[in-house]
């Protein structure tokens, strides 16, 4: 009988710490961007990849985009790009990813006043090369990082993979109070290029750009919480699309193909209004409590089916289609860029609710409610 005051007492306690972990909120506070060296126009390319058919040129000039930055090899004497085999497009993903994908901390961690000693969890996300050991281990090094530092590679995901990563990082966070966690995505699609004269190719080739961007997340109370606070995240695979966007082995050209069908912006746009309406489930918010819009820049199509079955005004997308303009489609970390031009307008107002939406492979739509 004697016991029971202790046990009570250890009770109390756990209760008290669940208690109190119920009441931090997990905010995204910094945020940094960061791209190969050099871009491109739309018809810089088409003259460089030596594009001559004119369905593919059409592609190329009508689809919204103005500028993309990529990395690509050397012009053989005949004028033509140099064939890159699949070992140095990997060499070139790891490379190219590690310097990007560390700027891009840099700027984030910059962005919070922070140092990178501070970096107690790395999340990694990338589909353009898979390497082993993963980009959180090149990036440890290129930085410095603790040797305790927490790290987690999620690859192949593709363009969705950034919110299904902030949800991991986020729930990292919030489990480890006070403590800075980063999720980086970074894409080197110059590295999962094929250059020939197909229609599917010529639609990817039209299509993605490099880029890396950082987002930096920490669970304080409530009473501290500034910055966007993560609500709640929300998901939907469409299993019967699984095809429509994936990467192949081409036998032909001995490296790997990545495909995209043109039913994506139907199948976006015909399950994204249930994805939403799943994220506000419970929450007492109509769709027009929701001041702010930050989508993935999939392509024109794709952002015209969101907006026009969720309802939304060009203004709503406006950072999706000035990302889309000037950088391409960055596939993960397209949205984050969004992010980071919409924080930098300026036009927050506390108690501001906010979306965010990315969709890609699987098929897979993500988001995930913020409050600021």
């Amino acid at each position: 009988m004697q016991e029971e005051p202790m046990v009570q007492t250890i009770f109390d306690e756990k209760l008290s710490g669940w208690r109190s972990q119920s009441s931090l909120k997990t905010v995204i506070g910094g945020v940094g961007t960061a791209t190969s060296s050099k871009s491109y126009s739309q018809m810089e390319l088409l003259d460089i990849f030596r594009v001559t058919d004119r369905r593919i040129r059409s592609i190329f000039l009508h689809s919204a985009i103005d500028r993309r930055y990529l990395t690509l090899p050397d012009t053989d004497e005949g004028g033509s790009l140099r064939v890159e085999t699949q070992s140095e497009l990997l060499n070139k993903h790891r490379r190219c990813a590690t310097d990007i994908g560390a700027r891009a901390i840099q700027a984030c961690i910059d962005s919070l006043d922070a140092r990178t000693s501070d970096i107690s969890f790395l999340c990694c996300v990338t589909t353009t090369g898979f390497l082993s050991p993963g980009l959180s281990a090149y990036i440890s090094r290129e930085l410095g990082l603790a040797a305790d530092c927490t790290r987690l590679d999620v690859v192949g995901m593709g363009c969705n993979g950034g919110l299904n990563a902030l949800n991991v990082t986020s729930a990292w966070a919030q489990a480890n109070p006070g403590k800075l966690a980063i999720m980086l995505c970074v894409e080197i699609c110059s590295a999962g290029y094929v250059i020939d004269e197909t229609l599917r190719a010529g639609v990817v080739n039209s299509l993605f750009g490099d880029g890396a961007a950082a987002l930096g997340l920490t669970a304080v109370s409530a009473d501290k919480a500034a910055g966007a606070a993560i609500v709640r995240f929300h998901s939907r695979i469409i299993t019967e699309a699984i095809g429509a966007m994936r990467y192949d082995w081409d036998e032909s050209h001995g490296k790997f193909s990545f495909f995209l069908d043109p039913e994506i912006p139907y199948v976006v746009g015909a399950n994204v209004e249930g994805v939403i309406d799943g994220l506000l489930l419970g929450t007492g918010l109509r769709r027009s409590r929701i001041a702010h819009w930050i989508v993935h820049s999939g392509g024109k199509k794709v952002i015209d089916a969101i907006r026009i079955n969720l309802g939304l005004s060009a203004y709503d997308l406006r950072h999706t289609t000035s990302v889309l303009r000037d950088y391409g489609n960055l596939s993960s970390g397209s949205f984050i860029f969004s992010y980071k031009r919409f924080i930098n307008e300026g036009k927050i107002v506390p108690g501001d609710y906010g979306v965010m939406i990315t969709m890609g492979p699987g098929s897979t739509i993500e988001s995930v409610l913020l409050q600021w």
